[in-house]
């Protein structure tokens, strides 16, 4: 609880949290625990929140790191962050039930990647060395991976090469945008897909506001979620103080000192529950809301899971996890 007895505004961002990526990942984890029984195996963590991950263990998950660490004839999801060739060919030759949970819009990018290499194009792939996301994507064919962090140079390629540029699908806006400026001013002739998802955008902007009218914004989300940092440097970098936290034991009561409108945001794989945590952990007089609001978007399950759900009166919002 804040030690100050001034009076303070929450202002609680929408869009938040949970995307229809996510939302489907889970829903498909825990539907196979429904039709295949436990355990049912998750290639790494279904979504990056520590959280998500316990739970979705504590009703029959298992999660690897590796596929040849799921038992031979056993049922496997792959994460929503995407998977390259190589795990599933490691899958088959294990005889796995394979349940693919990646984000249908992270699919759409493996897609573009084999599309346009098949069309005789270069590929750069913009993204953060060493992500999940990035591993599966650079896997699906030959390209050359731009990572805005690091001091290093674009490819020895010909000025005049027909180039596509694709994106991760979590990275900041801003930083991505420069990075695409980069690579189009040595290459003439660039495709630019945008491959940012519509929810890091959407979040991405929530968090904007948040920075114009907040003096404290605080991130709920995992240290390794990518769309989670990448909403703190989006409020840091307009002068606002930020703080990336998993819960309200995280929480450090000095930052509240002082603090007349305390912003709150969450990233796409962080369950609302620990938002609501965070908020009752604040001391405030009044909770406002700001953004545009939910965005009413879901994915369908994979046809294996269909009936399953269609029995069990099932929709994938995350209830079994409550």
């Amino acid at each position: 609880m804040s030690s100050t007895s001034d009076a303070r505004s929450v202002v609680l961002a929408s869009p938040r949290g949970f995307c229809a990526g996510v939302d489907l990942a889970i829903g498909i984890v825990e539907l196979a625990i429904l039709r295949y029984g436990a355990p049912v195996y998750v290639k790494h963590q279904i979504v990056h929140n520590p959280q998500v991950v316990a739970d979705v263990e504590s009703i029959g998950a298992v999660t690897v790191d590796q596929v040849d660490e799921v038992p031979e004839g056993s049922v496997v999801v792959f994460s929503a962050h995407g998977s390259p060739p190589s795990d599933y060919a490691a899958a088959k030759e294990r005889n796995l039930t394979v349940l693919d949970a990646t984000c249908p819009l992270v699919t759409k990018v493996h897609h573009e990647a084999k599309k346009y290499t098949s069309e005789g194009k270069r590929v750069i792939l913009v993204g953060h060395r060493g992500h999940q996301e990035v591993i599966g994507t650079t896997g699906q064919a030959d390209m050359a991976l731009y990572d805005e962090r690091e001091d290093n140079d674009l490819p020895e390629w010909e000025e005049e090469d027909d180039v596509v540029v694709l994106t991760q699908t979590t990275l900041s806006v801003a930083d991505t945008a420069e990075a695409v400026e980069k690579i189009q001013s040595k290459f003439d002739n660039t495709l630019v897909r945008n491959d940012i998802c519509y929810a890091t955008t959407n979040r991405q902007e929530s968090a904007t506001e948040l920075a114009e009218q907040c003096d404290l914004v605080l991130v709920i989300g995992a240290e390794n979620s990518s769309n989670c940092n990448r909403l703190r440097e989006v409020v840091t970098k307009r002068g606002v103080e930020a703080h990336l936290i998993s819960g309200p034991e995280e929480l450090d009561p000095r930052w509240l000192v002082g603090k007349k409108r305390v912003g709150v945001t969450s990233g796409a794989s962080t369950p609302e529950k620990l938002v609501r945590a965070v908020i009752d952990s604040i001391e405030h007089d009044e909770l406002m809301n700001i953004g545009s609001g939910e965005e009413g978007i879901s994915f369908k399950l994979p046809s294996k899971l269909r009936a399953t759900a269609k029995e069990a009166g099932y929709t994938y919002d995350g209830s079994m996890l409550e």
